[in-house]
């Protein structure tokens, strides 16, 4: 590293502080992932038991119902899996389990994504993707060679 400077002292400083800086973001990144877990009630309804307790039951509620309307739509139209994950946005705000299971949610998406990004996957993905697409034209192929194209309204009563 060229400082601009011939005194030796000079580079050992500005490595040591470089590596107090990384030191210190990886501490700030960890005191900002602790900081997340917990209530994200108003402190007014953490004060009162009761009032913390029927605003938690709300939440999983809510929250309840988003999942459940993200499981209806897995098999029917809709961005099914966006609305789980709302819904798990949704619990996170009150209780830890769920902030910890979207945490390493968040986490797998991120590798898949890097992981999907590699040259030589995508390569692999498009490979194989190309090869299903003939498979499935050959065959498609195939049954028309032998069965032809019949319109549901050329079909005679048998």
């Amino acid at each position: 590293m060229n400082t601009g400077s011939d005194e030796p002292g000079e580079v050992a400083v500005a490595a040591d502080n470089a590596d107090k800086a990384d030191k210190a973001d990886m501490a700030a990144d960890v005191e900002r992932s602790e900081q997340g877990l917990g209530s994200r009630a108003p402190a007014f309804i953490k004060a009162r038991r009761v009032l913390h307790l029927s605003w938690q039951v709300g939440i999983f509620v809510i929250g309840l119902a988003v999942v459940v309307v993200g499981i209806i739509m897995l098999p029917l139209p809709g961005p099914g899996w966006v609305v789980i994950f709302a819904g798990m946005a949704i619990w996170a705000t009150e209780f830890v389990w769920a902030q910890l299971v979207l945490r390493w949610t968040k986490r797998k998406v991120t590798e898949a994504a890097q992981k999907a990004l590699d040259p030589r996957v995508r390569r692999r993905n498009i490979t194989l993707t190309v090869i299903g697409l003939v498979i499935v034209g050959a065959l498609v192929g195939v049954y028309l060679w032998k069965f032809g194209i019949v319109m549901p309204w050329q079909i005679k009563d048998q």
